[in-house]
């Protein structure tokens, strides 16, 4: 099939929406030459024609109505940037049921409905294509589809939310407490005005639901994701890390093993030479291991209008290449797998454990019996602090089954000896 112009319909005209139209209009040429054909935005569905008009869209492009863009026969790509999983998932659906290729960002839609859309767009042999919905502008998706896909991919360690790792990295660098950090991260514009999607791990869970979901080649959705926020990480938490040589980081960790899968997002220890340790501020980071392929990590800016919208375009560009050679639906679902999810309770992991105690003889010998009776051995043990006849203690364990870590919390919280088990934190990468 043999095309010169390629037509794109453009579903939102916000702040990733106005990237889509800039990287369009700045590299078309480029693109061109790349590509072999022509693409353009022929229609931009946004009711506020001011925002649009204000990204660079001539007027007479501007629409109001879904209409315009799905019965539009030469318009073949579909954006979505609307956000949302109501009428972006409806749009989307319109879409992909007129034959029509679908590129979006949208992780909270995939995560919860990623199996549907799928369904639609091989019934319809169209594309649908979502590079920019994990880590913004860095390459994800495509290569865990395709430059990876000879490996068994056995783990997936993630940094893939800007607001939490900015927050983290602060606390980090200058020993800030969590309520101040937030603050300053909301002055800044990297956390919302309600960050609870991020700080309590959503964000990162559909994040990882989809990497996941790929690179173990299982349908794995949000529901499955064990998920902890940062919540309740302190400056003292961060202060114990450093002494430790420890780095804290809100990890997406998947892991897959002899037919199961664990998916976990909850704030980490990671050792300080660990390559996700240096990943700081905004960045977002993704730490794959392959049998064949051995240790990759992909390293960019996980958000923002042109990052996001570069990804965007990367997908729309794919869209046409399968157009122009008459080859889409190429890349489908890859879930072809059932592998079973892990209960939580049966995942191994070593642990951090901060409690205060009463200062007296005998207390660490009884918590620590608790401990071996529960099948938790120890690794260390610090005592740092000790204000009126109260001593806060650090235990590190060795690698131990998180049933055997909550049992044993669950008796040693009830001894009369301990004031509180102020937090308990995993640890990876070693």
């Amino acid at each position: 099939m043999s095309k010169s112009n390629i037509y794109v319909g453009l579903l939102g005209c916000g702040t990733v929406g106005g990237g889509v139209w800039k990287v369009f209009d700045n590299n078309r040429d480029l693109i061109q030459k790349r590509l072999g054909a022509d693409i353009s935005i022929k229609k931009v569905l946004e009711k506020d024609v001011e925002k649009a008009k204000a990204a660079g869209v001539p007027e007479e492009k501007i629409s109001s109505s879904l209409e315009d863009i799905l019965h539009d026969q030469e318009i073949d790509i579909v954006v979505e940037v609307i956000g949302g999983t109501t009428i972006a998932g409806e749009f989307i659906k319109q879409a992909l049921k007129a034959g029509k290729s679908v590129v979006t960002a949208n992780k909270d839609l995939l995560a919860q409905d990623g199996e549907d859309l799928y369904r639609l767009a091989d019934e319809n042999r169209v594309d649908l294509l979502f590079e920019a919905s994990v880590g913004g502008g860095i390459p994800i998706i495509s290569p865990l589809k395709q430059s990876l896909s000879a490996n068994r991919v056995e783990t997936i360690y993630g940094i893939v939310n800007g607001t939490t790792n900015y927050m983290l990295t602060k606390m980090y660098a200058e020993g800030s407490n969590y309520n101040d950090v937030l603050a300053e991260a909301k002055a800044k514009g990297y956390a919302e005005a309600d960050p609870t999607s991020d700080l309590e791990g959503y964000d990162a869970a559909r994040k990882l639901a989809i990497l996941a979901s790929i690179a173990f080649n299982t349908r794995i959705s949000f529901k499955d994701v064990f998920v902890e926020g940062i919540t309740r990480i302190t400056a003292q938490d961060i202060m114990y890390a450093k002494e430790l040589n420890y780095v804290v980081k809100l990890l997406a960790i998947g892991k897959a093993s002899n037919g199961e899968v664990e998916v976990r997002v909850h704030p980490t220890l990671i050792p300080t030479n660990h390559p996700l340790a240096s990943v700081n501020d905004v960045f977002n980071a993704i730490f794959v291991s392959g049998d064949a392929v051995g240790d990759v990590m992909f390293y960019g800016r996980g958000a923002g209008e042109l990052p996001t919208a570069s990804a965007i375009a990367g997908d729309v560009i794919d869209a046409a290449r399968n157009i122009i050679t008459n080859s889409r639906g190429r890349l489908g679902c890859t879930c072809y797998d059932h592998k079973t999810i892990k209960d939580p309770g049966e995942t191994l992991s070593k642990y951090y454990i901060r409690m205060k105690v009463q200062d007296k003889p005998g207390v660490l010998a009884a918590i620590a019996t608790v401990f071996g009776n529960q099948e938790v051995s120890l690794a260390s043990v610090l005592q740092k602090r000790n204000k009126n006849n109260v001593a806060e203690i650090v235990w590190v364990t060795h690698c131990v089954l998180e049933k055997n870590v909550q049992d044993a919390l669950k008796i040693i919280g009830g001894l009369s000896i301990v004031e509180n088990i102020s937090n308990v934190i995993r640890v990876e990468g070693e």
